[in-house]
């Protein structure tokens, strides 16, 4: 059995809180994690159950959802983020990564944050969840992956805009991205040989140089270099035939070239459950795909599919890590 989950506030004015307590609604029999925040912030009718210690969480879970406290600057108001409660935002993802590389707990699933409100309360300087993550993680390289039970996918540039993606795209940043894929397919998901599929930049992967001849001058040279190392791959393949069901049946991730690209098809898949990890880390991280919804906040209505699903693929990670 893995240590449980540790489920970060997130932004306390956004769907957050709501979705933790409906989660653990829906979780509380078969999936102990805890949440880390101030009790404040969650809806007044949640059932809360406050914990010393992870180790504590087994028995709390069938109490209330349990709860590490971690007292912020201010009280939360729904859809309007408070400047006071950003650092308490930002040293809750530090103390729930802290608790994981301790063995104290098992992986780390993430609630929305707003990069704006921490950046004007806090002075966040970064650009967002992953790059804190990655250097709460040493400086680890890391990638994006979005999955649900059709699709795992992962897009080599993420947030640019179109024109910038052929620069943006090398050899080199292509290349890392394959490898820490096909490491973590290994490690997070116990798939002991891989089946990547890539896909091509242009429409039609190119088409022998009609549409774009990237695919022709160092996509296809670079995927042959990584399969005479033992590496299992497909493509560049062209993107509008590689995402049906049966081209899905061939392989365990796609590789896609930019952001729409990716997440397109698994937004299409399953728009309430997907799952955000993050490749690459020395510690098991996923979240909900999704924001802070400021417009439904405190509403009563924000749907925690994706959150559960989240913690469900946070504790089938770190149990394959750990056999």
């Amino acid at each position: 059995m893995t240590a449980p989950i540790a489920l970060t506030c997130g932004e306390p004015a956004g769907i957050g809180p709501e979705i933790a307590a409906r989660a653990w609604g829906q979780l509380k029999d078969n999936l102990p994690f805890f949440w880390i925040g101030d009790p404040r912030h969650l809806p007044s009718d949640t059932a809360i159950c406050e914990i010393d210690h992870p180790a504590d969480t087994g028995a709390a879970m069938a109490q209330g959802l349990p709860v590490l406290r971690h007292d912020f600057a201010a009280p939360a108001t729904p859809g309007q983020p408070d400047p006071a409660n950003a650092q308490g935002v930002i040293d809750v993802i530090a103390r729930a990564v802290a608790l994981v590389r301790q063995g104290a707990a098992g992986a780390v699933c993430t609630c929305p944050i707003n990069k704006k409100a921490l950046k004007d309360g806090a002075g966040f300087a970064y650009p967002g969840h992953t790059e804190y993550l990655a250097a709460l993680g040493d400086g680890a390289d890391v990638v994006m992956m979005l999955a649900c039970p059709q699709l795992r996918v992962v897009p080599a540039t993420i947030h640019i805009p179109l024109r910038d993606v052929p620069k943006a795209l090398t050899p080199e940043g292509l290349e890392q991205v394959i490898r820490i894929t096909h490491d973590a397919m290994i490690r997070d998901f116990g798939i002991a040989a891989p089946r990547i599929a890539v896909a091509g930049l242009n429409p039609h992967a190119g088409e022998s140089g009609a549409m774009g001849d990237e695919e022709l001058t160092w996509i296809a040279p670079l995927l042959d270099r990584l399969r005479d190392e033992g590496l299992t791959l497909a493509g560049p393949m062209p993107a509008d035939t590689m995402f049906h069901a049966s081209a899905r049946a061939r392989y365990d991730v796609a590789v896609a070239m930019y952001h729409d690209q990716a997440l397109i098809p698994i937004k299409t898949l399953d728009f309430a459950g997907g799952v955000n990890v993050t490749l690459g880390l020395p510690f098991v991280r996923t979240s909900p795909d999704h924001g802070t919804a400021f417009d439904i906040a405190g509403q009563g209505v924000a749907d925690p599919s994706s959150l559960i699903a989240a913690l469900r693929m946070a504790e089938d990670m770190a149990r394959a890590r750990t056999t």
